[in-house]
Order: structure tokens, then C-alpha cells, then sequence
């Protein structure tokens, strides 16, 4: 991660939706027959930003819960009192798919705006097998309409829904409908590529994510696994032992998790933004990670509760300032790190001959620039697969 690999005076040439080459201009004019010149004016062009953790199928925004964490509650009275997750919930399900469809395309939009082309989307605020099932096909509906690389995860163990607390057999109830009702669904409709579980004390337990987890593996579907944000509770040893492709949060990863993680392949995904807009002190040790030798990704986490930014060059800002990572280790964990916790790494999260056409232009004469003007939108276009998401006012093409 020490090395993101910068050159200078240097064009890329784009064929259909696949980086061609890149070289000098000349040499490119030569061995290409061009159709198009995009004159980037010397800015800085970097591999589109890969924000692989996201919710961003929501309602109405909860800005009143940033209140009560100013007076003192914390995340779980908060959600005791039926705030937090709950209260996107009952907000959700109230709202059509055409609601959610424009929501979601707004807010997909606002990201590319900020550099990102490609994009994890989680469900979750639905947990019921109707309104996971719509949130699910929202998000199928934007990936065919938006240029952006948009990649679907179902979390429908996201939280106990209210209606199923109260007594063990309701709370197994509902574990059933994930198993036996909604992943089967989910499967048939082919509605993700990934499953995830909320695993952390009062919400899911290691067993509970643990039988979860297989099950969405029999059925063909990747594993994520929220671990390990507000308390150690062995979700990133439960990761690496089920080989999931990404932990994500790990603010409270204990040295255990830390060890297991480094032997398994499974990426750190870390969400500076999430600790930092909750007022927590303790970030994710990041470092503690690089230097165990696991693959730390970046990410926004963007959601209505604990993380409502489409700014990820805000979180390569924490990167730097709260996570004490380095400007080059910052980029492969927002571009190379994050296509890999997607497993998409194969194709995604370079500037290479063979890698998808996902380029970001930045109004920068040095790629440091991008994480240092903290809070600023500098992104000029963005292109995912050859095509533009996001332009600026400025003449691209």
C-alpha cells in the first residue's frame, strides 16, 4: 500500500468501456486510430474512487439524532428509543420504489460528483421480505440506468425489527424469514452479489451471523460482515474464518481479530467518517492493520443515521488526519483495496491496459491535493466504463 504509482505526461486511450493503453500522446496518436481527444489540462487523473460501503436506499434524513448525541445519548438508547435504524425502517416502508428509485439516483449522482464510479448498495432499512425485496429492486433499476458501477448487497439482518423483539422465539422468527424466506428470494430474483449481517452486541451475535452468513453462501452470494464497530465481539475472527471478502468498521478490533484477519485474505474496510461524525475519540487502527499485512479499504458508509456525506475525499481526509495513513496508502485504499473488497479487483481500480474505463479528473497539479482541501469538491468528471458520470462546466466532451 506504500506505493499507489505516480507518472507524469502521460494519456490514456479508451476503447469502448476498456483502458486501451496508456503512454505518451504521441505514441497513442500513433498506435491508435483516435475518435475523440479530452484535453485534461494537466490535472490530475487518478482511477475512479471505489466506495464499497454504502446505504444509500433511504428516506427522510435523521438529523435529529446528531441532537441527542450532542446532549449526551449514545447509538443504543438512541436506537432503544426507537431512532436510529428503526426509524429509517418505518420511513422506508412507508415510501414507493418510484420514491426510493429518485432518492437513490440523486444521491448516486452526488457521489460520482465527489469522484466515485464505482458503488456498493446496501439494502437493510426494509427487514421484511416485501420492503427488502423493494429496496433490492430499486437498486437493480439504478444499476441499469446509471453509468456508475453500482454493486447490490442484501442486509436484511441489519437490525431485529421492532415487531420481532421481546422473547428469543420472536427474535428467531425473524432469523428464520432471513434464512428460509428472504435469501431464497433474493437468490431466485438474483437481486445481490453479497450478503451482509450486522454483527455487534445488541444486534446480531456471532452464532446468529455465523448461521446467516453460511446459509447466504449456499445460495451463491458473497459475505460482508459489519464487525466489530462499537465493541470487540469477534466479528472480524468470524470474517476470516468464513472467508468473507470484507470486515467492515473494526473500530473496536481486538489484536485477536487483528491476527485473524492478517492470515485470511478478507479486506479491513474502515469508515473514519462514521467515528468522526458519532464524536467517537477511538478510530479503527488502521495502522495497527497495514503493518499486520491485511488490505485496508476505505469507504464512506454513507447513511442517514451515523454517516451522511457523499464525500469520500472527505474520508481520504481522515484517512490521512484520524487514521495516520499515508497520502498513497489513502489511494489504494479508496481505489485498488475498495475494488477488492467488491471482488472486483481484477478489472476495477487502475489505470491499466485491461482495466475498466473508471477515471476521475481532479482540479489538483498533485494527487496529495485530493485528500489535503479538506471538505472541498474538487473532482472535475468522473467516467465509469468509458462514460461520463459527472462533468463539470468545464469543456470534456
Amino acid at each position: 500500500m506504500a506505493d499507489a504509482v505516480v507518472r507524469e505526461n502521460v494519456a490514456v486511450a479508451v476503447t469502448g468501456e476498456t483502458i486501451a493503453a496508456v503512454g505518451s500522446l504521441a505514441e497513442l496518436r500513433a498506435a491508435h486510430r483516435v475518435a475523440r481527444e479530452i484535453d485534461c489540462g494537466g490535472r490530475v487523473l487518478t482511477p475512479g474512487l471505489v466506495d464499497s460501503h454504502t446505504h444509500a436506499i433511504f428516506g427522510r434524513a435523521r438529523y435529529e439524532e446528531q441532537e441527542y448525541r450532542a446532549a449526551g445519548m449514545d447509538y443504543m438508547e438512541i436506537a432503544r428509543r426507537g431512532g436510529g435504524i428503526h426509524s429509517s425502517v418505518r420511513d422506508l416502508r412507508a415510501r414507493t420504489e418510484m420514491e426510493l428509485e429518485a432518492l437513490g439516483a440523486q444521491r448516486l449522482r452526488n457521489l460520482a460528483s465527489y469522484g466515485v464510479t464505482t458503488v456498493e448498495v446496501k439494502s437493510g432499512y426494509g427487514l421484511s421480505l416485501e420492503d427488502e425485496l423493494k429496496t433490492l429492486q430499486v437498486i437493480r433499476r439504478l444499476a441499469d440506468r446509471l453509468p456508475m458501477r453500482i454493486v447490490p448487497t442484501f442486509l436484511g439482518a441489519h437490525e431485529i425489527p421492532l415487531e420481532f423483539r421481546g422473547s428469543s422465539a420472536k427474535r428467531r422468527e425473524y432469523i428464520d424469514i432471513v434464512v428460509n424466506e428472504m435469501l431464497p428470494a433474493v437468490q431466485r430474483d438474483k437481486l445481490a452479489r453479497f450478503a451482509d449481517v450486522f454483527c455487534e452486541t445488541g444486534v446480531y451475535t456471532v452464532m446468529e451471523s455465523r448461521e446467516i452468513l453460511t446459509a447466504a453462501r449456499s445460495r451463491g452470494l458473497q459475505l460482508k460482515l459489519h464487525a466489530d464497530e462499537l465493541t470487540s465481539c469477534g466479528g472480524a475472527e468470524l470474517a476470516a474464518e468464513i472467508g468473507a471478502t470484507s470486515a467492515d468498521h473494526l473500530a473496536a478490533v481486538s489484536a485477536d481479530g487483528i491476527r485473524s484477519l492478517a492470515g485470511s485474505g478478507t479486506v479491513a474496510t474502515l469508515l473514519p467518517g462514521t467515528m468522526s461524525f458519532l464524536g467517537k475519540m477511538k478510530q479503527a487502527p488502521a495502522r495497527a492493520l497495514i503493518d499486520a499485512g491485511v488490505p485496508v479499504a476505505l469507504a464512506t458508509d454513507f447513511n442517514p443515521g451515523t454517516s451522511p456525506t457523499p464525500n469520500f475525499p472527505l474520508v481520504m481526509s481522515f484517512g490521512l488526519s484520524q487514521l495516520r495513513m499515508s497520502a498513497h496508502e489513502v489511494f489504494i485504499a479508496a481505489t485498488v483495496n475498495g475494488a477488492a473488497a467488491l471482488s472486483e479487483g481484477e478489472r476495477v481500480g487502475q489505470i491499466a491496459p485491461g482495466f475498466s474505463a473508471d477515471l476521475a479528473l481532479w482540479n489538483a497539479e498533485d494527487f496529495r491535493e485530493v485528500p489535503y482541501w479538506y471538505g472541498d469538491r474538487r473532482c472535475q468528471a468522473t467516467w465509469a466504463r468509458g462514460k461520463a458520470c459527472h462533468q463539470s462546466d468545464l469543456d470534456l466532451g
